[in-house]
């Protein structure tokens, strides 16, 4: 399955990364965190490493390790705003629950 992001998020990562001056592109990958289980987490990438997979879409580059790969195949990255609030929103298929508090997702 292939791993997709909207114009939105695509538009919000390249600033970010004009923004900081460096980087080749950003990281999507699980942590264990929260109520159910997993979070997601976001980061600048300035080197690859040997297990890492690479897509590039939208002219961005998103880098997901190979355990977390297994979680994130077919997820969509999206960028919301809604009033005052914006942020990335992750729309995961292999997601079968989350949290009340909406940290943490099960699969």
């Amino acid at each position: 399955m292939a791993i997709t992001m909207t114009p939105a998020a695509a538009e919000r990562v390249k600033s970010f990364l004009v923004s900081r001056g460096k980087g080749i592109g950003l990281r999507l990958g699980l942590r264990t965190s929260g109520c159910s289980g997993m979070a997601y987490v976001l980061e600048f990438v300035d080197d690859l490493n040997a297990d890492d997979e690479v897509f590039d879409i939208e002219d961005v580059k998103i880098i997901i390790d190979a355990k977390s790969f297994v979680y994130l195949q077919g997820i969509e990255l999206d960028f919301i705003k809604e009033g005052l609030n914006e942020g990335f929103q992750f729309n995961n298929p292999n997601a079968k629950g989350e949290c009340g508090c909406g940290e943490s997702f099960t699969v």
